[in-house]
């Protein structure tokens, strides 16, 4: 974040939790998602997370 990245995904393949950071707003925490967005950062982008977990 200190860079100015916009966003920033921390997965845990462990406990299945993925921390989504972004620039200017709290962490946000997800138990066992089956997918994540690239949001407006990248328009269209989706990644499926069942082949990590």
């Amino acid at each position: 974040m200190e860079n100015q990245v916009k966003l920033g995904w921390l997965i845990d393949r462990k406990t299945r939790r993925v921390e989504i950071y972004r620039l200017g707003q709290a962490v946000e925490v997800l138990e066992s998602p089956t997918k994540l967005s690239g949001e407006n950062t990248l328009p269209g982008f989706i990644l499926d997370l069942q082949t990590l977990f």
